[in-house]
């Protein structure tokens, strides 16, 4: 008996290709009933060769042991669900095991039973979902976790972040509640390019040995081949077995995660399977992450702060962080005002309420305080001397004294002050001449870096200088700054769109990929298809901000007792801050109008409908004060707080850690929307 499920399938990436089919079918052979995922005819995805089904009945040196293998041994038809089933034995017993396959909305779905039969109890159960994908060292995407290797990471700080290269003998699985989209995404590189995917239904188990205990999902590398794995529990990266990326730098022993399964239980795991051929390297992710977004659908609002609460939070805070002597003027990045810095760009925003206090200041009541805070802030930071190799961001007011140039503070500094400019020409309610010649200097800096002929960036930190230099080259009508902003963009397109380096270096307390980088790109790229209406630009942005959603969570990750549950804490619409750093933050909400405007250029209503969620989902722990802190621990992963037991870092919140930013990005991005005539 063989039946066919067919699907049309293709993805388009600056070039068409043709529409391709893959056949999801289940072939008998030799008594047993094998599904297969192929493509043009090529078997791609299927059974492992031991058997489709797989149960560990042993833990032996922190891992899964005495593995016992079954295959389907019957085949039927219930209305559109094909399923087949059978036995495997154990001295004690006998598991029935049953996939149901069914075709939704384009994948192939299935529900996985476990039946436990036998009349005494089971200890140190391992279940599993495990699916062989051909080809040689398939590069692994699992979303938040691991880009295509992280290579930057690796190269950089290979003890900080989970590194996959593909070789055989490797395997990097993961919990599933670290997942912000739920899946793991393999690509090959070889003459048929294509995507395998699986995404699961993220799951605790019943009866588990460990206190918080949930399914994992990864990868696993063999000679020829890989799989996609599901486990129920046991976790591993960095070929060490059962360890939690529970620090920055550092991993915890996270054993002993296997079950015990009492006679009568019934376990049940819901997963979909996908592949399709991709018409470029470095593409295939990019499906499954708007899969995601559909199958999860994380647009719903009613549950989530109001704009109109979160911007007049955020506004009492950043009127508490204000400092102001004779000689400065500015929002404080620290909480404390004994030792204020005032700090441009990245932590510390200290130019973004310049920009963003003149579009709201409506919506804030015309608070008389606001104009006097935008001129002040503005002519002080435009005091910062530039140099040759760029301005310091960092002013410490008790010092005196000037200090940092790094290149992601200075581009976002540049860009409010640019947005600043471009909104005061319009008001015409404060004097820009300081602000100007600042932005001039500072463009000129960049622009003069960027056309050199030996620039060769370090990461896509310098991304940053984009937007701003796409903004000025019109305010100032310089055709420099236009040349320089086009040169960037193509730069950052060869080096990342086939992710063999996949976009780094945004963020400053890491070296490898993270969100911010692919911020930088995705904020650069749409900012200069902005300025030239040029195809490619937009079919690059789409990209890079493809890479910036897959660290976006788009279900609601249920937590255990602690301060995030103690609110009904929503993760849906937050963001995984980088593979070294795996809390989520409200970093987001930042380019969260630019996820908005793509939706208008590309039709895509689910885009827009999720960046209204991730800005008021963030606001989120936003206490009386306006205060909120930078670090929600969603995972098994902590940077702050007591981080002795890693059974216990998962629902907690480092609310002390206060920097401007976390308030700046909320005004800034409202500013934007309010701008774009968007309501929130």
């Amino acid at each position: 008996m063989r039946i066919y499920l067919l699907i049309i399938s293709f993805y388009l990436l600056n070039v068409s290709v043709n529409a391709q089919s893959f056949k999801f079918s289940v072939d008998e052979a030799g008594g047993k009933h094998v599904p297969e995922l192929s493509i043009s005819g090529k078997p791609i995805v299927t059974s492992p060769s031991e058997g489709l089904w797989s149960i560990a009945t042993a833990w032996e040196n922190d891992w899964p042991a005495g593995w016992k293998h079954a295959s389907p041994s019957k085949e039927e038809q219930s209305g559109d669900w094909q399923i087949i089933s059978g036995e495997l034995a154990l001295p004690q017993g006998i598991w029935k095991i049953r996939d149901a396959y069914r075709m939704d909305k384009g994948l192939v779905k299935c529900i996985r039973r476990f039946e436990w039969t036998g009349k005494t109890a089971l200890d140190s159960i391992t279940l599993s979902v495990r699916f062989r994908v051909e080809g040689k060292q398939l590069q692994a995407f699992l979303p938040g976790i691991l880009y295509y290797g992280n290579p930057s990471g690796y190269k950089n700080t290979p003890d900080c972040v989970p590194h996959y290269f593909g070789n055989p003998g490797e395997m990097a699985i993961f919990e599933d509640h670290r997942f912000p989209m739920p899946f793991t995404c393999l690509e090959s590189a070889g003459t048929l390019k294509y995507g395998a995917v699986i995404h699961t239904v993220p799951s605790s188990v019943r009866d588990p040995k460990l206190f918080d205990h949930w399914w994992s999902m990864g990868v696993t590398a063999h000679e020829g081949y890989s799989e996609l794995t599901l486990l129920s529990g046991p976790i591993t990266y960095n070929d060490q077995r059962s360890i939690a990326k529970a620090h920055q730098c550092g991993a915890m022993k996270y054993g002993n995660t296997y079950i015990s399964v009492k006679p009568g239980a019934v376990i049940e795991k819901t997963f979909y399977l996908d592949l399709y051929p991709i018409a470029r390297q470095g593409t295939a992710f990019q499906k499954p992450v708007h899969d995601a977004i559909s199958m999860y659908k994380p647009f719903y609002t009613e549950d989530l702060p109001s704009a109109k609460e979160i911007i007049e939070g955020k506004y009492r805070l950043a009127k508490a962080r204000w400092t102001e002597s004779n000689d400065h003027a500015g929002f404080n990045m620290y909480p404390w005002m004994d030792k204020p810095q005032i700090v441009m760009g990245w932590c510390g925003q200290a130019e973004s309420s310049g920009y963003a206090l003149q579009v709201l200041k409506e919506q804030l009541g015309n608070d008389a305080a606001l104009d006097p805070m935008v001129q002040k802030s503005l002519d002080f930071l435009s005091t910062y001397p530039v140099e040759s190799d760029g301005f310091p961001v960092v002013y410490d007011v008790t010092k005196k004294t000037y200090g940092n140039k790094d290149p992601v503070s200075m581009g976002q500094g540049m860009y409010s002050i640019a947005k600043a400019i471009e909104t005061a020409r319009i008001n015409k309610r404060y004097n820009t001449s300081k602000w100007e010649t600042f932005l001039k200097k500072s463009c000129d800096f960049a622009a003069s870096r960027i056309l050199d002929v030996q620039w060769t960036p370090r990461s896509t930190a310098e991304g940053f200088y984009i937007a701003p230099l796409c903004i000025a080259s019109k305010l100032f009508n310089n055709s420099q700054y236009r040349e320089a902003a086009i040169k960037a963009a193509k730069y950052y397109a060869v080096h990342h769109l086939d992710m063999k380096e996949p976009y780094w270096g945004g963020t400053l307390d890491a070296s490898g990929e993270d969100k911010e980088g692919a911020w930088a790109a995705f904020q650069g790229f749409l900012s200069v298809y902005e300025m030239t209406k040029e195809q490619q630009y937009l079919d690059w942005a789409k990209h890079a901000c493809d890479v910036c959603l897959s660290y976006t969570v788009v279900w609601d990750i249920t937590l255990p007792p602690g301060r995030m549950a103690d609110h009904q804490f929503k993760t849906r619409g937050w963001t995984v801050v980088s593979p070294q750093n795996q809390h989520i933050d409200v970093f987001g909400v930042f380019f969260t109008p630019d996820i908005y405007r793509l939706g208008e250029l590309t039709q895509n209503e689910d885009l827009k409908r999720l960046s209204k969620v991730m800005f008021r989902s963030c606001g989120q722990l936003t206490d009386p004060f306006g205060s909120q802190g930078e670090q929600m621990q969603e995972t098994n992963f902590a940077q702050a707080g007591d981080m002795s037991d890693v059974y216990r870092l998962r629902g907690g919140y480092a609310e002390h850690w206060t920097v401007f930013w976390i308030t700046a990005h909320f005004l800034n991005a409202a500013a934007r929307f309010t701008e774009m005539g968007v309501s929130l």
